[in-house]
């Protein structure tokens, strides 16, 4: 499970590394590229995570996977209006794809690095509820949703090597019990809403508000695992080519 205390650094403490940076470069109780190499039969292709989201992060490497870089990119995720939630996360996350693209393929070190992006989004309905900016709008958002069912919806992209882009939108759906007036006030006051689509996190405190969940938890923290690993397989990705690797690396 995901702690969010340890947020950014969840993953990276797993595997024994000092701190995140811009680029993943190798720290303390982390594998080198030689020793990768040396360690494993066979190449692994390089992998840059288009997000700077440390819920993601950690999602990745939970399932052994450490990218070799993070490129954050920034782009319009204005819904347009009318657009269904599942369309508009398969057009934000292709959108942030493209982006990536053109980040990563201008440095020579990945011109042949897989790239994963992703979006998520809470709806109600066909109603985009969105990542609330502050305390009114987050509260408003969490009132919206007490008592009642929504869904998660997340797309993922896979830039391959040769620049295809393969993608999948996933949904969850869940059903949050009927929160007071006075557990939303203190939920906003914890700031663990900040940044977080539909004003919640279920991987910390509002696991509690969840009645019932249909679908990928991962989903709802924010990238759905089973699909990350479904399109990286599908295109020639060894994801599981160094999970021995991490049975000698001290966790504790």
């Amino acid at each position: 499970m995901i702690s969010l205390r340890d947020g950014l650094r969840t993953g990276l403490n797993r595997l024994g590394a000092r701190s995140l940076e811009t680029e993943a470069a190798p720290a303390a109780g982390r594998l080198t590229g030689a020793q990768r190499t040396a360690r494993t039969p066979g190449y692994r292709p390089k992998l840059v995570l288009g997000s700077g989201s440390p819920r993601r992060l950690a999602l990745l490497e939970q399932i052994g996977i450490v990218p070799d870089a993070l490129r954050p990119v920034s782009v319009d995720e204005t819904p347009i209006r009318g657009e269904a939630p599942r369309h508009y996360v398969r057009r934000v996350a292709r959108i942030k794809a493209e982006a990536a693209k053109k980040v990563v393929r201008a440095e020579p070190e990945y011109a042949k690095a897989f790239i994963v992006t992703a979006d998520t989004t809470v709806a109600v309905g066909r109603r985009v509820l969105g990542t609330p900016e502050e305390g009114a709008r987050a509260t408003e958002t969490l009132e919206r949703l007490r008592g009642r069912n929504h869904r998660v919806y997340s797309a993922v992209c896979v830039v391959t090597p040769d620049n295809r882009i393969r993608e999948r939108v996933v949904e969850t759906r869940v059903r949050f019990r009927n929160l007071s007036d006075a557990e939303i006030r203190d939920y906003i006051a914890s700031g663990e809403w900040r940044g977080k689509a539909g004003a919640y996190a279920i991987q910390g405190i509002a696991g509690g508000f969840v009645v019932k969940l249909i679908g990928s938890y991962t989903n709802v923290v924010g990238l759905p695992l089973t699909e990350v690993v479904t399109l990286l397989k599908g295109e020639g990705f060894p994801v599981s080519a160094f999970w021995p690797n991490l049975s000698e690396i001290d966790t504790e």
